[in-house]
């Protein structure tokens, strides 16, 4: 069986790694993106080692339904395309080069949060429960028929980093057993069950901006939803007229001890600081970052002035 690999993050090398090890197997292309363009995808990652280790060229593209990415498509006369980790629509045309068909992957148990963001949202959300999903892909956006789905527990004070992590592991699981089942010839097609579909909306670095007047938890929740590999939560400083950006934090339990107006800094530590949040309770942020890599001071209200 051939197949191309069609994607420019983790997930795309997961998938790679997965065919190129996988017997009866033959991965000849690999499309990504070039480095000029990385800056598409907070979570970039260059798949040329990758790609190397299974005996795949690399082809960069700007866009796969471009005539000329199609043609080098087909070229390879793929069973499969594997579009796992590429923020683009391929259109009909691309998606029929495959006689067997064009296979996604989604960070979420579809047909619950379709879209952009997912690793974000699942934790902003306060989700329970998640899961990893390979589909084939059809006309729509996260709507085709599931191919093989893996579920699993968000763990309390889960973070974008280890939410990823997992969602990596389960996308192992999942191509080992796809590519068993491909080949065999019985791969699921289960429909999506659209009365119980819901949508995620992208999001933009801004979206991780700390509104103070918040309480405590629901700071702390977008501080881990917003790390790494994404761009972390933000605060102005507007005193230093800059952005501080904040990877990590707790919250406190003894906020109503203080009184200070929301994103008032109250306490000072060798590793840190604490900031008043809407609810009179506290966070400590753990670990952080600023253009003059100097912490804010005593009482320095944080955000907007007159907030």
């Amino acid at each position: 069986m051939r197949a191309v690999v069609v994607g420019a993050v983790e997930s795309s090398r997961v998938a790679i790694d997965a065919i190129g090890q996988a017997e009866g197997w033959s991965l000849p292309l690999v499309v990504s993106l070039p480095a000029h363009l990385s800056h598409r995808h907070s979570d970039f990652v260059d798949l040329s080692d990758a790609a190397a280790q299974a005996n795949a060229e690399m082809l960069d593209a700007t866009d796969v339904n471009l005539p000329e990415i199609r043609k080098a498509v087909t070229a390879r006369q793929p069973d499969y395309i594997f579009v796992i980790g590429w923020s683009q629509i391929c259109k009909a045309e691309f998606m029929a080069i495959a006689g067997g068909g064009a296979i996604g992957y989604h960070p979420s148990p579809l047909p619950r949060m379709r879209g952009r963001a997912v690793i974000p949202w699942t934790i902003i959300s306060n989700e329970a429960i998640s899961g990893s999903t390979l589909f084939w892909i059809d006309e729509g956006v996260d709507s085709g028929p599931i191919l093989d789905q893996q579920f699993f527990h968000v763990a309390p004070g889960e973070t974008a980093a280890t939410l990823y992590r997992r969602h990596m592991e389960a996308l192992r699981q999942m191509m080992d057993r796809t590519l068993a089942a491909l080949a065999a010839g019985t791969a699921r097609r289960d429909p999506q069950d659209e009365r119980v579909a819901t949508w995620v909306a992208k999001r933009t670095p801004e979206c991780g901006r700390i509104d103070w007047n918040a309480p405590a938890a629901e700071i702390e929740r977008l501080i881990r939803a917003v790390g790494r590999p994404y761009p972390g939560a933000r605060s102005r400083i507007e005193s230093r007229g800059h952005d501080m950006i904040i990877w990590n934090a707790r919250t406190s339990p003894d906020g109503s001890r203080h009184l200070a107006r929301p994103g008032q800094v109250v306490a000072r530590a060798d590793n840190g600081f604490t900031v008043q949040c809407g609810d009179r309770s506290t966070i400590e942020i753990l670990d952080w970052e600023s253009a003059d890599g100097r912490p804010p001071t005593m009482h320095m209200i944080l955000g907007q002035p007159g907030r």
